[in-house]
């Protein structure tokens, strides 16, 4: 399976977010991916005053990217968005994935919540505004089992690990990872999570500046079940591409039958 990572710097615009992911839907697609991952916020990265009103789960946002998957082709995980919440003060942080016919294979709501307070350089209280997910994903991505998280997730190697025991062979990690915890945690993480899992993990990022005052670090790449990197992306808005080798997961699981092993 051949895939693609897509690298935005969505800012305050949401229609030119769109816009620009749809470009890179398009690039996906005539580099011959057949399924593309776009980031953590899609829809919009700001100070949370100015966001765009929630929607629900097949509003506009899903039916804009029901639509391009339908008119390229191609297996779309569109990142995540703010969806409708539980209540009037708080969001859903979900991602959607869409077939290649547009209808929706799979949803998933964030988890974990990045709350954090570091004195002097980080005060983000993400659960102030969003409320938590609750139920754990593994979709069929053109038969191949794949699971869902987001950003903050990438920390918890307990979710990951249920995923693969529910059978994932792909992890897929949309994020909007900070400048100064990605540069020493990002690709250690990323690396972690698919030798423990024996998974191929496809990690798309945001990049670059965005209000109020933050900075996401990017670096998208593709990991093998060994954890070796295979496809990095450079420090701009692009495409990342690599093939999957899907006969190599299943060699790497049966030299080393680590998930077969476990006992707890």
């Amino acid at each position: 399976m051949r895939v693609a990572v897509c690298q935005l710097n969505s800012r305050e615009d949401r229609a030119h977010n769109l816009t620009v992911a749809r470009d890179l839907l398009e690039r996906a697609a005539a580099g011959g991916a057949k399924f593309a991952v776009l980031p953590e916020y899609v829809d919009f990265l700001g100070r949370s005053a100015d966001a765009p009103k929630p929607e629900s789960a097949d509003g506009e946002f899903a039916e804009f990217f029901a639509s391009a998957a339908r008119e390229l082709g191609l297996w779309v995980h569109a990142g995540s968005f703010h969806e409708t919440g539980p209540d009037p003060a708080r969001t859903y942080n979900t991602s959607l994935i869409f077939t290649p016919d547009g209808s929706r294979a799979a949803i998933y709501r964030k988890i974990h919540l990045y709350d954090v307070e570091i004195a002097g350089r980080v005060s983000y209280q993400e659960s102030r505004t969003v409320a938590p997910g609750g139920q754990t994903v593994v979709a069929d991505v053109d038969g191949v089992p794949t699971g869902l998280s987001i950003c903050y997730d990438l920390r918890f190697p307990e979710l990951y690990r249920q995923l693969a025991i529910a059978g994932a062979k792909i992890l897929v990690v949309p994020a909007a990872f900070m400048l100064h915890t990605g540069r020493d945690h990002w690709e250690v993480l990323l690396r972690a999570r698919a030798i423990e899992n024996q998974c191929y993990v496809l990690a798309a990022g945001q990049i670059g500046d965005h209000e109020p005052g933050r900075t996401c670090f990017g670096r998208s790449m593709i990991v093998d079940p060994w954890g070796t990197v295979v496809s990095q992306a450079p420090d701009t808005v692009g495409v990342t591409f690599a093939d999957l080798d899907l006969d190599r997961l299943d060699k790497i699981r049966t030299e080393v039958p680590s998930l077969a092993n476990r006992r707890l």
